[in-house]
């Protein structure tokens, strides 16, 4: 898949410049070296592609992963999180959903049945 979208990826920069050049400059200073390693940031990155459901982002941060030295022990505890955050939040979004429809509920007034 990386290689599927590289060539659709050099199209976006073609034809959007200034906003991939600042969209590059965003992921250098993101992945760069700082108190957290490039290889924690890539696992961090592979984590939050796979609870958002990005399948590129999947391909580029695995392939990332495994050049820094991620081991697939490191991976599969990622994982571990990924699908713990991916369904906590939809959890979360349950859960304001229904207090929503409890405090419109208790505001609007019920349709009369139709006959």
């Amino acid at each position: 898949m990386a290689e599927q979208l590289t060539g659709a990826i050099k199209e976006m920069r073609l034809g959007s410049p200034e906003v991939t050049k600042a969209f590059s400059a965003m992921a250098r200073a993101a992945t760069a070296p700082g108190v957290i390693d490039v290889k924690t940031k890539e696992l961090i990155a592979l984590a939050i592609s796979v609870a958002i459901r990005c399948d590129g982002c999947v391909a580029f941060h695995s392939e990332a992963a495994v050049r820094q030295g991620a081991t697939r022990e490191e991976i599969m505890e990622v994982m571990g999180m990924a699908l713990y955050m991916g369904a906590g939040p939809s959890l979360m979004y349950a859960a304001q959903a229904i207090e929503a429809y409890d405090q419109f509920a208790a505001k609007i007034p019920a349709p009369e049945p139709k006959a």
